[in-house]
Formats: structure tokens, sequence, C-alpha cells
């Protein structure tokens, strides 16, 4: 433990969490700052953030401020004098900010870099039916994502792992990853870095929105099927049920697919005993976990016994 060094910490979600605890295993933990509490729920409760109840959990300071470019607070970040600042799944610091540490200012991002730069990197690589992934350590500049790589570290993605399953992976991979890195950088040697903008990436990674976040069952069975799992178990993959006197919004969690020869028009659900399976290009999607708007997740079978679908029913 070099207790030496001093880290502010800077995030929000759950990802975060193991690279919290690694500094503190091995460094002197100033404070963490995270984003101010939001009212969320039907009760418009206040909700605090993940990496806001692990620093109560554990005493740790904490700085929630509006504006990371208030005076005060830029203030505050100068007299703990760091030497270095971790960002993780955070925003944009301003300029002012990340000047402050000695040693700079780095980010654990959830993709190997320059591919997938952006706020959603997970879900995107296995939308695009991504084969591996990995975290990235960079030093963080005036432009998201694209500072200089310090080191990387990647894993496999199989072909029926979920967003969720990976994200899990990489939250622990990206804590072991950080420790590597800040050990280079407290080192008294001068440490290598890359260059991303000697490369030009093919992938970016978007906010997930309802848009994007809508199943195309124009495309292939494969592909409608990699979007589901990536958008699983958050957001989920949208689609609207035609049901031809009715039409509803449901969220596919999960599914499997087959691709096969069929005359049905693309978009027919084709309802069955106990499963349904809907026509893509190219075959089929085959559902085992769905929502309807304002009811709860079902497996497929329970859906059936509990809804009548209409025999022209289809997906649009």
């Amino acid at each position: 433990m070099n207790s030496e060094k001093k880290i502010i910490f800077m995030g929000t979600a759950e990802f975060a969490i193991p690279c919290i605890k690694n500094i503190i295993n091995n460094y002197n933990l100033l404070c963490v700052v995270t984003s101010v509490d939001k009212p969320a729920g039907r009760g418009l409760k206040l909700k605090v953030s993940p990496v806001k109840k692990y620093a109560e959990e554990n005493e740790i300071t904490i700085l929630q401020p509006n504006n990371l470019k208030e005076n005060d607070f830029i203030s505050k970040i100068k007299s703990y004098k760091p030497d270095l600042i971790v960002v993780v799944a955070f925003r944009m610091l301003p300029e002012i900010l990340w000047k402050i540490p000695k040693y700079g200012t780095i980010n654990v991002h959830a993709s190997l870099l320059p591919e997938y730069r952006g706020a959603a990197p997970i879900n995107w690589s296995i939308i695009n039916g991504e084969k591996h992934t990995g975290v990235s350590t960079f030093f963080i500049n005036n432009k998201i994502d694209t500072g200089e790589i310090i080191d990387q570290s990647k894993i496999a993605i199989n072909n029926d792992e979920t967003a969720g399953d990976i994200h899990d992976k990489l939250m622990e991979l990206g804590g072991t990853l950080l420790i590597k890195s800040t050990d280079k950088i407290f080192s008294s040697e001068k440490i290598a870095t890359q260059n991303q903008l000697d490369f030009k990436p093919n992938n970016s990674a978007p906010k997930l929105n309802k848009t994007n976040c809508k199943i195309n069952w124009g495309n292939s069975s494969e592909k409608i099927y990699n979007k589901i799992r990536g958008l699983s178990p958050y957001p989920g993959a949208r689609s609207v049920l035609d049901n031809h006197t009715k039409t509803i919004n449901l969220i596919i969690y999960k599914s499997k697919y087959t691709n096969e020869k069929h005359s049905y028009a693309i978009g027919k659900v084709i309802v069955n005993k106990d499963n349904i399976k809907i026509a893509t290009s190219d075959g089929y999607i085959h559902p085992s976990l769905i929502k309807f708007e304002g009811k709860n997740t079902l497996d497929i079978k329970s859906l059936i016994n509990g809804f009548n679908f209409h025999e022209k029913c289809k997906m649009i």
C-alpha cells in the first residue's frame, strides 16, 4: 500500500465500486465526487448513486457539486492537493479540473479504445456482435474518450452473454487494471502510452434511447438476437405488438434464434401451446422473457396462458 499517494475519485454507477475498493486498499483516498441525488419513482423519492451509497457505508468524504466548474468546488479540490484523479462512469470534466493533480487525471473505460467511445460501450459491443471487448485506462484530455492509453485488458464475449454478464466481468477487471495503471504512473520511470488519434475507430457507443433500442424486425435473426442480449437487463430491446385491435409497447429481455426459410411476413407472431416465434428476414426470434408496458415481466409460457393473441398479431 502506497498511502503517501493521494487520490480523488469521481464516479456514479455500480461499475465504479471495485475501483474505489482497490484505491482504498492501495492508496490514500481523499474523497469521492458523485452526482447529486435525483427524484425517482412514482413518489419522486431522492435516489442516491451507487458510489454515494458505498462511500456512506465506508465513511468516505462525499462531494456532490451541481456544476463541476463552480469556483467553490474547484477550490475544494485544489485544497486537497491530489496526486491523481480517477474517473469511472462519470461525466466530462472541465480542463481546469482535470489539470489539478500532479500526475494528471485518468479514466477507466469499458471498451478497447479507440473502439466504442461514448456512454454505452458494453451494450454496443454486444449489439454489434463483437467477439471480444475489454477495459482501457487513459489520461483524460479535452475531448471525450480520446486521451493517451495507459493499459488495456481483453476478454471474450460468449454468444449467449448479455450486457449484464459482460458488465459484471468488466467491472472487476476494471478495478484490477486501474491499480496496474496507477502503480505505473506513481513509479519513478516515465510510462509508455499509446496515442489513440493514430487509429480511427470503426464503432462508437452513443447514449441509449427509445429510438436506438427499438427492434427492426427486417434485420437478420442473429442481429436481432444480439440487440436483445445487448440491451439486457437494461434498458431492454423495445418493440410494439399489433394485436389487430390494439397495440402494446413491450420489451424483450431474453430470446433465442433460428435461421430457416419461411413464407411469413416479417414481424408475424406465430403462437404455439407453450412458445411463440417471430418471423424475421431469415428465420425466427424465439422470445423467452417479455414485459408488456405497465405489467410484470413474464416468461413466455405464462404470457401465453394470460394473454389472448389475435391470429393476425404481428410485431411492428
